[in-house]
C-alpha cells in the first residue's frame, strides 16, 4: 500500500456497526462496485465526529484515486482491518501529514428536520455532505438560485435515503446548507432548458439584488418555521417538504408565466401547507397552496376571467371588469383546501393581492412576498408588537386571533415571546 494512503488510514479510528463493516468487506463484483466500496469508506470517515476526521475521509479517496486504479482501490479497502467499537481519534500517525484548512459548515435545525422527512438515512447523508463541503466548498455546481450551489447525493450509498439535492451558500469563512430536497428524476427536456436559459438572462440583469432576495426569503421562512417547531408542533408538522426544481419548472410551464425568484425560493423550502386542525400557519391562518392547487386555482380564475371577457365585450373599455390576470400567481388560500379566497403574487409589480370567488378586493395587500414573510416572522418572534394580527395557540396548533372560532376561544392562549 502506498505510504501516503497508509498514513491517512491509521489517523482515523471509527465506530462501525457490524452491518456497515460487512458492507465494506463485501467482495465487489465489478470495477464500479469496487469504486463504490471506496466511496463507502469515505462516507464512514467523513461522517465521524470532528472536522479533522471528515478531512481525513476526503484525503483517503483523493489520494487513492490519484495513485491507483479502481480495482486496486477495492482490494486495498478489502484488506483494511476497520475494527468496530472504537471512538474517533484526532491524532495523526504521520508527522508530515498536514491538516487541511476546513471552513465551518452550518446545518440549521430546520434543514435537519426537513432531511429526516425523506428517510431515516437522510440526516446521515446530510452530515456526510457537510463533512465533504468543509474540505471542498466548491464541489457543488451553480444552481438556478444566485449564490446557491447544489450537491447531488446518490441515495444508493445510504440506507433508507433517496437521491437528494442539497443547496448551500458559500461565504468566505463559512458554508450554510440552505435546503435539502429530492433530486430531479431525469434530465430536463429542451423546453425546460430554454426556460432556464431565459431565467438566467433575467438574473444577469441584477444578480446582486436577486441574491439578496434569496437570502431574505430563506431567512424569514427559517424564522417562521423555527417558532412553529418550538411552539406549535402540529402546525410545523403540517408543512410539506420543499419542491424540487423540476416541479417548479413544470408549474412555470403550465402557468405560462415566469415564477419570480422569491416564490421559487419559498417553494424550494416548502411545497405547501396541509394545515393543522384546518388552519394554515400564515396570518389569518391562511395556508400556502401546494403546487397542484396553485395550478388549479390559476386555471379556475383564468376561466372566470374568460367568462368576464365575454361580458366585457358589450361594454365600453373603461367599464371592463378584470377579475384575474395571467401574470397573477396564487400563493395562499383562506384555509387548506379552500378555493374561495386567498393571496396572489402579481409578477409584474411584485406585490401581493387578494383574490376571491366573489371578486371583491377591498383590502388588497400592498406587501411584497418578502415583507409579508418578514412581518409574519416578526409577529411570531415578538407577538406583543404584532401590527396586524396576534398569534396564539390552541394545543399544538398556531391560531391567529383574527381566525379564532368563538366556540373555542376559551382554549386560545397568546403566543409568548
Amino acid at each position: 500500500m502506498p505510504r501516503a494512503v497508509e498514513a491517512v488510514l491509521t489517523a482515523a479510528v471509527v465506530d462501525l456497526a457490524e452491518p456497515v463493516r460487512a458492507r465494506l468487506h463485501r467482495p465487489a463484483a465489478s470495477a464500479t462496485a469496487q469504486v463504490r466500496q471506496v466511496l463507502r469508506a469515505k462516507i464512514v470517515l467523513a461522517a465521524a465526529d470532528g472536522r479533522a476526521n471528515a478531512a481525513i475521509g476526503a484525503q483517503v479517496v483523493g489520494r487513492v484515486f490519484a495513485s491507483i486504479s479502481p480495482s486496486q482501490a477495492g482490494r486495498i479497502l478489502a484488506d483494511q482491518d476497520l475494527k468496530p467499537h472504537y471512538r474517533v481519534g484526532a491524532h495523526r500517525s504521520s508527522p508530515d501529514l498536514k491538516e487541511p484548512q476546513a471552513v465551518d459548515v452550518e446545518i440549521p435545525a430546520l434543514v435537519r428536520d426537513a432531511a429526516a422527512r425523506f428517510g431515516a438515512g437522510a440526516p446521515y447523508a446530510l452530515k456526510v455532505v457537510a463533512g465533504q463541503l468543509a474540505d471542498d466548498p466548491d464541489m457543488g455546481v451553480p444552481s438556478r438560485l444566485p449564490g446557491i450551489r447544489t450537491v447531488l447525493v446518490d441515495g444508493d450509498l445510504f440506507e433508507d435515503c433517496p437521491a437528494l439535492a442539497v443547496g448551500y451558500l458559500h461565504e468566505p469563512d463559512r458554508i450554510e446548507i440552505r435546503y435539502v430536497t429530492l433530486a430531479p428524476a431525469a434530465e430536463p427536456d429542451a423546453d425546460a432548458r430554454e426556460q432556464e436559459r431565459e431565467r438566467e438572462e433575467v438574473r444577469r440583469v441584477d444578480p446582486d439584488v436577486t441574491a439578496v432576495t434569496v437570502r431574505e426569503v430563506a431567512d424569514a421562512w427559517h424564522r417562521i418555521t423555527r417558532r412553529l417547531r418550538d411552539n406549535a408542533p402540529d402546525s410545523y408538522a403540517a408543512l410539506r417538504t420543499g419542491a424540487d426544481l423540476a416541479a417548479v419548472a413544470a408549474l412555470e410551464g403550465e402557468l405560462g408565466v415566469r415564477i419570480p425568484v422569491e416564490l421559487t425560493v419559498l417553494w424550494l423550502l416548502t411545497a405547501g401547507d396541509d394545515g393543522a386542525d384546518g388552519r394554515g400557519c400564515l396570518p389569518g391562518n391562511r395556508a400556502l397552496l401546494p403546487l397542484d392547487e396553485v395550478a388549479a386555482v390559476h386555471r379556475l380564475k383564468t376561466d372566470a376571467q374568460a367568462h368576464q371577457d365575454t361580458a366585457n365585450a358589450g361594454r365600453p373599455e373603461e367599464e371592463w371588469i378584470t377579475v384575474w390576470k395571467p401574470t397573477w400567481i396564487p400563493v395562499a388560500a383562506h384555509s387548506p383546501g379552500d378555493r374561495v379566497s386567498g393571496l396572489y403574487l402579481d409578477t409584474e409589480t411584485g406585490f401581493l393581492g387578494r383574490w376571491s370567488r366573489y371578486d371583491d378586493h377591498p383590502d388588497d395587500e400592498r406587501d411584497t412576498l418578502v415583507t409579508y414573510l418578514e412581518e409574519t416572522a416578526d409577529a411570531l418572534e415578538a407577538p406583543a408588537l404584532a401590527p396586524r394580527d396576534e398569534p396564539g395557540l390552541i394545543g399544538g396548533t398556531l391560531v391567529w386571533r383574527s381566525a379564532i372560532d368563538p366556540a373555542r376561544e376559551d382554549r386560545w392562549r397568546p403566543l409568548r415571546d
